[in-house]
């Protein structure tokens, strides 16, 4: 056993008086000297404590994950900033913070600890509040992503229905009334092309509030399409490259990814100033990344915060 008096006057002091807890503990596992730190943070008696092995004290879920460090340890590699949990004599959890340093000659390990509980229980709290509106942020994204739905299928029903029976009644006179003019016959063939277009447009705004191929035909084919009416409509070329699983995605992460697109999109025909654009999804190492790029002019984000820069 390492006594006290065998540490000089200055380290003794030290040892002492310091709040943060100071072990001595050989290699066989169990403590040889501790600071009166050490007895008022566990609440043991330093014979109790001389009495059991080290993981006696500690927290059950953290013993493995101890010994591997401490073989590490004791291999030559200092350990620092380490965490685990202890339980005191009042059956308190209390997470300590270890920096520790194996003497190979004398078979010791000198160890010094500071306690993080306050810490801990403030980033436990944290994550709490982070599940919670993490939770309640999805529950609002779904709630949209609902009412999008709705309005998409109403609207379908409805709307493009009407548009449909208009362009086959139109189409119907322009067979069916004998003799009309040139002019006339003219304006039908005007108005069942602007019907048409009509359609087209509908389709688009209900594949733009909910698209319906997301769960029909899935991710890659929704972005895929995506790209292609971009490119329809802007005259910009926009290529898709896909690698990845459908089924490692949930509907929800397709949701985002589909959103994340059609903003980034829209941005860029109307900010960009791009001649070209890609879109990748790709899966590499169980990470499945979206990347979107164009060749645009862009802005300085240092000094703009999104916005255009003045001259």
């Amino acid at each position: 056993m390492v006594e006290s008096s065998e540490i000089p006057f200055k380290e003794v002091k030290f040892f002492e008086l310091t709040p943060d807890l100071v072990c001595i503990a050989g290699k066989d596992g169990y403590f040889r000297n501790v600071n009166p730190a050490v007895v008022l943070k566990l609440g043991y008696s330093q014979s109790e404590l001389f009495q059991y092995p080290i993981d006696y004290f500690m927290h059950p879920e953290d013993r493995q994950q101890t010994l591997n460090q401490r073989t590490d340890l004791l291999n030559g590699k200092a350990l620092l900033n380490f965490q685990n949990r202890y339980i005191t004599k009042k059956g308190e959890t209390i997470w300590l913070e270890w920096s520790s340093i194996y003497y190979a000659e004398a078979e010791i390990v000198l160890a010094i600890a500071k306690d993080i509980t306050e810490k801990k229980l403030m980033e436990k709290e944290l994550e709490n509040k982070y599940q919670q509106f993490k939770s309640l942020a999805t529950h609002f994204k779904s709630r949209m992503e609902e009412d999008r739905r709705y309005v998409a299928n109403e609207l379908h029903e409805e709307v493009a229905q009407l548009a449909t029976i208009l362009k086959v009644e139109i189409d119907a006179l322009g067979r069916t009334i004998p003799g009309i003019s040139v002019e006339t016959e003219s304006k039908l063939k005007h108005a069942s092309v602007l019907t048409e277009l009509l359609i087209n447009t509908l389709r688009r705004i209900f594949f733009s509030i909910s698209p319906k191929i997301l769960d029909d035909l899935g991710l890659a084919a929704t972005i895929e399409w995506l790209c292609r009416e971009f490119s329809l409509l802007n005259g910009i070329p926009c290529q898709f490259k896909a690698d990845f699983r459908e089924d490692d995605l949930s509907r929800e992460i397709k949701m985002d990814f589909f959103r994340i697109c059609q903003e980034s999109l829209s941005n860029i025909m109307y900010h960009a100033g791009a001649a070209n654009v890609s879109v990748d999804i790709i899966s590499n190492h169980r990470v499945i990344s979206l990347s979107i790029t164009d060749d645009g002019i862009g802005f300085d984000a240092e000094t703009q915060e999104g916005r255009p820069r003045l001259p």
